[in-house]
């Protein structure tokens, strides 16, 4: 990271110190794919979904395993970063996905 943390009479704020191309060249660039997705479930990685561990309408709690991803012959159990319920499955087992594929969607 090439920032700092500063607390100024309690309001913590993020001060980020770029080379002025890096700066350039961010304004360019598109925005984190988990912005363009809140609340919704990405595939940390590319890799084939082994398993979905909940349906439609499921609610799921915070550290909930939600489905297998197999990448590079690794099973990889991703879990619920908060609570919801789920909206809609977008993935199914034996699909395969890129990094940042939309898996299921949430509400809540």
């Amino acid at each position: 990271a090439l920032g700092w943390q500063l607390c100024v009479y309690g309001t913590l704020w993020e001060v980020l110190a770029r080379p002025p191309r890096f700066a350039a060249l961010s304004e360019l660039m598109k925005p984190p794919a988990a912005a363009e997705h809140a609340g919704a479930l990405l595939s940390p990685m590319p890799g084939t979904l082994l398993s979905l561990a909940v349906s439609v309408g499921d609610r799921v709690a915070l550290g909930q395993q939600l489905c297998v991803v197999e990448a590079m012959k690794m099973q990889n159990v991703i879990v619920a970063e908060r609570d919801g319920t789920v909206d809609a499955l977008h993935a199914r087992p034996g699909a395969v996905l890129a990094a940042d594929e939309l898996i299921m969607s949430f509400t809540g």
